[in-house]
């Protein structure tokens, strides 16, 4: 056990709820085995503006990760958020740098990663994305100012929703982008000229791991899937995929690396990515 005094450093995840939150025991994971003086804790939390004025109170209160429902409420409270985050809409990470606090956003830059590290090409490529509302928001953004003539497809049963992105993305970036009400003839037909598919919906997470939105008999070969969802470790949708020789991305990795930027942002120390990967593997296969 670590021992806490009074220069530890302290970062938690806010949200309501939070029991079911990974982040302590990854953060606190990679902590231990750099040996830095900090501690995770979760807290449930429903008054937001308190929590950051807690936060502005507390001198070693280094830093917040925010989950749902908080993730947009939180930018009301910061004093800096980057343009890309305003143009996302939300942000799911909060430091404390001397008298201001500075939000941002990691789930973009950790599903960026982890195509990346897949060795995804995603340069001149025909990018679907399945879902249009938060992790979308944040994907998609990401991709489209990181990423060099992609083409990028989003498909969505609410018009609202997806009108709204496609909007937002044509205001900041200068992807090409395609918004369809999803349908299945709809989703066929982007199926056929797909290079990447990125799957941003909570459909075949856990429980209901028998459910998937693509019929296998669309995958092509070439194709390559990438699911948000990482409970189960292999979603219903990756393991058709993969019946099909395709190259699949699981949700865990975003998970991780999103997790792992934090942690970078928080202590200006590289992240242990394996030994955080290694928590969040041992949770989830146990």
């Amino acid at each position: 056990m670590r021992s806490i005094s009074r220069r530890t450093q302290i970062c938690a995840v806010i949200g309501n709820p939070v029991g079911h939150s990974l982040s302590p025991a990854i953060h606190n994971a990679a902590y231990e085995a750099l040996d830095l003086d900090f501690a995770y804790v979760a807290c449930p939390v429903e008054d937001v503006k308190g929590a950051l004025t807690g936060m502005r109170a507390i001198g070693n209160f280094r830093g917040m990760s925010v989950t749902i429902p908080h993730k947009i409420e939180v930018m009301k409270y910061v004093d800096e958020v980057a343009q890309v985050d305003r143009s996302i809409g939300s942000i799911n990470t909060v430091i404390h740098d001397g008298d201001k606090l500075i939000g941002l956003g990691t789930d973009g830059p950790g599903a960026l990663k982890a195509l990346a590290d897949s060795g995804v090409e995603l340069a001149g490529k025909s990018v679907l994305m399945v879902g249009a509302g938060g992790v979308a928001r944040a994907i998609a953004f990401t991709l489209a100012r990181n990423t060099t003539r992609a083409e990028l497809s989003i498909l969505d049963i609410d018009e609202a929703v997806l009108r709204k992105l496609a909007a937002d993305l044509d205001a900041g970036t200068d992807a090409i982008v395609k918004p369809v009400v999803s349908s299945n003839q709809s989703l066929a037909e982007a199926m056929e000229t797909a290079d990447i598919v990125i799957h941003c919906t909570p459909v075949g997470m856990h429980p209901n791991v028998d459910a998937s939105l693509i019929p296998p008999e669309l995958f092509r070969p070439g194709q390559v899937v990438f699911d948000v969802v990482y409970t189960p470790l292999e979603t219903k949708l990756l393991a058709d995929a993969k019946s099909r020789g395709l190259k699949t991305i699981s949700g865990v990795e975003m998970f991780v690396n999103q997790a792992a930027l934090q942690f970078e942002h928080f202590t200006g120390i590289e992240a242990p990515v394996e030994v955080m990967r290694r928590v969040v593997m041992d949770h989830l296969t146990s």
